[in-house]
């Protein structure tokens, strides 16, 4: 299983279709996708606080920014499941 974690927080219109592209792009049998809200740290807030939703790849830390489409998601997906050993 491939952790992705999505940097998000409430009310944020963004982040509610960065989540619904998800649902329906990934393949939840393979990966796992965590949302972490910002708002919970200060570091969190300084490092993504203008840019949420950013995905970003458990193991590698490879980001995915907003604005992304299907398309793009896709390639991210691949690219993670490819840094697995």
């Amino acid at each position: 299983m491939h952790l992705l974690i999505l940097y998000t927080t409430t009310a944020c219109r963004l982040c509610e279709q960065a989540e619904k592209l998800l649902v329906k792009t990934l393949d939840f049998a393979i990966f796992e996708c965590n949302q972490v809200d910002i708002i919970s740290s200060n570091e969190l807030l300084e490092r993504y606080g203008v840019r949420i939703p950013v995905l970003v790849c458990g193991k590698s830390g490879q980001e995915l920014n907003w604005p992304f489409n299907s398309s793009e998601l896709h390639g991210f997906a691949q690219r993670v499941v490819a840094l697995a050993p």
